[in-house]
């Protein structure tokens, strides 16, 4: 079944699909399920010809798998292949929509704003720009753990003023657990000061300094490429990173694409918004696990199914069902 047509699929009502950012990716991703579904060796196919290079192989080889521009375009051809797979097995369209980085794209496809081969492009490009704007090893990224908000954004303040370069909040992934990004010495600086007060600082193994002000040279370049990209309103609704909210025409769309290269995932705040309007049942489209982990905690979230196996895609299938009241 094609991505885009949902006119005769059942909609949900208490659930919504997440799709993973970079980190999820995995070598050898999704071949159990390529030898009993061909929709997904013809997902890759078609973004693969979209990029020019063999999509599939870098999934399952792991040459290139770590390199951003590869990265990301493996990863968002894979959660779309879950994505068509969820549908070819019977499931129901979720109520929303919400990807973590590059998985908002992932979530735009999934919705129909934009066509694969497209997205592909764009986010192949995006690796690029992104790499390119920090030198190697000037940039560096951090999970702080423990502290709250405020306390994470202050010490960033106060490393910037005290250092050459930028460090800022990148991701507010939870209650206690928001990720730093920004220039390597001053990520090393905060890190060292949040365990001085009692938090967890973890190193992240990345090789671009993601969501933070060193990337607008990236987001310039990267905003003419988004203008000449077919999009439109995608037909499930999709809350964006920036705002943590659905945009309502496609200029706010691309405009928040733009910014997501350079501004904090608020990934708190769109979770949050998901338990506001009723949202009970979660499903991450993509290879592993850590949406559905982090989903778990909160508290009007019943049930986080992962889609990385049949297995897995079979139950989530089945209760997501029930708990839709479309079958006993």
């Amino acid at each position: 079944m094609s991505a885009q047509k949902f006119d005769h699929v059942a909609q949900a009502q208490k659930t919504a699909f997440m799709f993973p950012g970079q980190g999820s990716q995995k070598v050898g991703m999704l071949a159990e399920l390529a030898e009993q579904f061909r929709g997904i060796q013809e997902t890759f196919t078609e973004a693969s010809d979209a990029v020019g290079f063999d999509l599939w192989n870098i999934a399952q080889s792991g040459e290139g798998l770590d390199q951003t521009e590869n990265t990301q375009p493996v990863l968002l051809t894979a959660s779309v292949a879950l994505w068509r797979l969820w549908y070819e097995l019977g499931g129901l369209a979720p109520k929303f929509l919400v990807g973590h980085s590059l998985g908002e794209y992932s979530a735009l496809v999934a919705g129909g704003a934009m066509s694969l081969g497209d997205a592909a492009k764009l986010v192949n490009l995006r690796g690029q720009l992104m790499q390119s704007a920090v030198p190697q090893g000037e940039g560096a990224m951090a999970a702080i753990l423990g502290l709250d908000d405020a306390k994470v954004v202050e010490l960033c303040q106060q490393a910037t003023l005290s250092g050459e370069g930028a460090v800022e909040a990148a991701n507010y992934n939870a209650a206690g657990q928001v990720v730093i990004a920004g220039s390597h010495a001053l990520v090393q600086a905060v890190m060292a000061e949040a365990k001085a007060q009692s938090g967890k600082a973890i190193a992240l193994p990345v090789s671009v300094p993601s969501h933070c002000s060193l990337m607008k040279p990236a987001a310039e370049k990267f905003a003419l490429a988004l203008e000449q990209t077919a999009i439109e309103l995608p037909s499930i609704p999709v809350i964006q990173n920036v705002n943590a909210a659905v945009a309502t025409d496609v200029a706010q769309l691309r405009s928040a694409l733009t910014a997501q290269l350079y501004q904090s995932v608020q990934w708190t705040k769109s979770m949050q918004l998901l338990q506001d309007q009723g949202i009970q049942y979660v499903a991450e489209c993509g290879p592993g696990n850590v949406l559905a982990n982090m989903a778990k905690r909160l508290p009007q979230i019943e049930k986080a199914f992962p889609l990385d196996t049949q297995t897995r895609i079979e139950d989530a299938l089945n209760a997501i069902l029930v708990a839709e009241g479309k079958i006993a």
